[in-house]
């Protein structure tokens, strides 16, 4: 009976790619075995053919996968070429499954799981029928090896002994094999859960695609594993995958259902007047004021368009974002707050975070056979076409900072760790929080000074703000009253759901927490973002380029008199497009207009005034940021030096302290300046002291 079903079941597969899959399979049988060995069929078309038959490919898909492959053999071709290694490959499931919710019912059914390529070992040949040749009398013994384990004869079926034997390469069966670790993706997870993953074996064909970091689809089917090892097996087993197919997903977000409703409402939304007001009192509406960060943070969120060049090459899109500021101003909880709002990000803190951590890590642990080593993608990886959150960038280790410069401008990570070399995407935004030096803001000290990060990181940033925490009556007034009301809404709010007092009506906690509601619901601003971001690639206008030129020339300008400081460099004008960019992008508007242009040149002049401005000569100048010393500062020290140089001359002992701090004033620098700028020197190495409390140049 079994044999006569099985026999109905292959013709039913063959009449099925009759009708749907007539055209691929004579692809295949042209391009096989080289090029192609699979056939991917869809679930959808089985289903719309036999609904029954495709669910119970789903339910049994061991036997499916079989009586698919036997009618591929079958199959009538015009050409003379036999399908007998090829593969049938099911894809696209009616429904993916969470990989946190997989269950014991799952197994031995076909599921579809969505998430990120942790890691992924090297492909190896694994053996599938092993030809045992006895050393004794020759005669081989083949040997089907399924499972996980080895298997070996027992004896020679010639001589009847039992060995030695030897594996006889040439007649026994290969095929590539390797193994992933696909983990879930990040915006599928939602306050501080911890992503869990799944391993999946692949082979053949479809091994060598992808790389940690890749957003994949996986189709296959559940098998368990027992845990423990040798005598002692646990009865808890482990679920892995064998993988049918693998599908990489280019989509940026895969979370995102936008229904017909979604897309009505942000179309109206984008039409308002207001919509960047809106916007801005949508992102952390229980910090008050920021305005113009949360403006820039909407922007950073939205991003610029990222292009492609004729000859190949990129130019980004993704804006960068640096808060630095005193203690206690709020700068985590904005943090936070984009982390939750943002449709893909990854958060992390400072201390917390090794290069490793950030970029990639090649591990050597049990994944695998535990003798190879597997790349396994860190937080920059995993945000790709997302935003990556860094706390406390100022308490990194400088080394662990350096790694985040390659993915900052050029957008890819290279590792070259432990024999592996390659290089992964990271196209993500970076928004860094950080402390100034000594904790909080020094009024008398320049800026540029108290910010210890390296000037090659600081010039990567497209936008830079300080929070300083200035006493000021009005502002403490409405800072204070902003936060009263806050916690106020939420004891109102927490004391309805906890005691549910009969004294508080939803009525009063509305009217309370209205203050401090967002004015855009967060899922519909993750939704309008995703779309924006998806369907709205805004060009320039002409009036826009020419305010931009404008602004940028008139800065550059000032820096051509002989003596003058470089202004600003090329990287602020990237900048600026990328922002006015974005800014379209709020509308959904096709154009960047002039008035797009001129918002964000508001923003970037205030940033640029905070902490481009060399505060002795209250002149824009790049280097403060770019390079760490302003061109004020240049000249101190070429002074200072010149002046001990002179002095040196005319003592034996090189020059006297006292006497390079009485002569300062010729130089314009009075003596505490000149001692603070010495001892500068003498850290760098510049100049020595031969003899107590004398000076030499190097």
């Amino acid at each position: 009976m079994a044999r006569a079903e099985n026999t109905e079941l292959v013709d039913r597969f063959e009449q099925f790619y009759r009708r749907y899959y007539s055209d691929e399979i004579g692809e295949l049988a042209q391009q096989y075995p080289n090029e192609k060995r699979s056939l991917y069929i869809d679930w959808d078309d089985l289903y719309r053919y036999d609904a029954d038959l495709a669910d119970d490919y789903i339910a049994q898909p061991q036997q499916h996968q079989e009586y698919a492959q036997e009618a591929l053999r079958l199959y009538d071709l015009p050409v003379d070429v036999s399908l007998g290694q090829a593969h049938v490959r099911m894809r696209g499931l009616p429904e993916t499954t969470d990989i946190r919710a997989i269950r014991a019912r799952h197994v031995n059914t076909l599921v579809s799981v969505q998430g990120i390529v942790r890691k992924a070992t090297s492909v190896r040949p694994k053996i599938q029928e092993a030809a045992f040749e006895c050393q004794r009398c020759g005669t081989l013994t083949y040997i089907p090896q399924e499972g996980g384990d080895f298997q070996e004869p027992h004896e020679c079926q010639g001589c009847e002994r039992q060995g030695p034997f030897r594996i006889n390469f040439d007649q026994s069966e290969f095929i590539d094999s390797q193994k992933l670790r696909v983990q879930e993706s990040p915006e599928g997870l939602r306050g501080g859960e911890t992503p869990e993953s799944i391993d999946v074996h692949i082979e053949d064909d479809i091994t060598g695609e992808v790389t940690p970091g890749d957003h994949v689809t996986v189709t296959g089917e559940l098998h368990l594993e027992q845990q423990g090892s040798g005598q002692e097996k646990s009865a808890v087993f482990d679920v892995y995958m064998d993988g049918v197919s693998v599908e990489i997903e280019d989509e940026e977000f895969e979370d995102m259902e936008i229904t017909d409703e979604d897309k009505q409402e942000i179309m109206e939304l984008s039409n308002e007047d207001g919509i960047y007001e809106k916007m801005v009192d949508s992102i952390a509406p229980s910090i008050y004021g920021y305005r113009q960060e949360k403006l820039a943070m909407i922007l950073q969120l939205f991003s610029g368009v990222t292009k492609h060049l004729p000859d190949g090459s990129r130019i980004r899109g993704d804006l960068h974002m640096l808060l630095i500021g005193d203690p206690g101003t709020g700068k985590s909880a904005m943090l936070q707050y984009i982390r939750n709002i943002a449709p893909r990000s990854v958060y992390t803190s400072g201390k917390g975070s090794s290069s490793a951590g950030l970029t990639a890590a090649a591990v050597r642990d049990d994944f695998g056979d535990g003798q190879q080593w597997t790349l396994e993608a860190g937080a920059l990886v995993l945000a790709d076409k997302g935003i990556a959150a860094v706390d406390e960038l100022d308490k990194m280790r400088p080394e662990d900072r350096s790694a985040m410069h390659e993915a900052l401008e050029q957008q890819s990570i290279s590792v070259s760790k432990a024999g592996i070399n390659a290089t992964l995407k990271s196209r993500c935004s970076l928004l860094g929080a950080a402390n100034p030096k000594y904790g909080r803001f020094d009024q008398y000290e320049p800026i540029a000074e108290q910010i210890e990060l390296e000037p090659a990181l600081i010039s990567r940033f497209d936008l830079i703000f300080t929070v300083t925490d200035q006493p000021n009556e009005e502002d403490d007034r409405h800072l204070a009253e902003h936060i009263l009301q806050t916690n106020f809404a939420g004891e109102l709010n927490t004391q309805r759901t906890e005691m549910s007092a009969p004294n508080v009506s939803a009525e009063d906690v509305d009217e309370q927490t209205e203050e401090v509601a967002p004015e855009i619901e967060a899922d519909l601003l993750r939704k309008y973002i995703a779309y924006a971001k998806a369907n709205v690639y805004p060009t320039m206008t002409e009036e826009a380029k020419q305010a931009i030129e404008d602004f940028y020339v008139d800065l550059r300008s000032k820096g051509q008199d002989d003596d003058a400081p470089v202004p600003v460099t090329a990287r602020k004008l990237e900048g600026l497009v990328r922002l006015s960019e974005a800014s379209a992008r709020v509308r959904l508007s096709d154009t960047v207009e002039r008035e797009d242009a001129e918002r964000v040149i508001d923003i970037v002049r205030s940033t640029l005034q905070d902490i481009g401005v060399d505060p002795e000569t209250g002149q824009f100048d790049a280097d403060v940021v770019e390079t760490g010393t302003s061109k004020s500062q240049r000249d101190r020290i070429k002074n200072i030096k010149q002046l001990i140089a002179d002095i040196e001359e005319e003592y034996d002992e090189g020059a006297p302290i006292d006497v390079v701090l009485d002569r300062a004033d010729e130089i314009g620098m009075d003596a505490s300046k000149a001692e603070h700028e010495i001892e500068k020197l003498k850290q760098k190495g510049e100049v020595y002291e031969p003899s107590t409390d004398h000076l030499r140049t190097t």
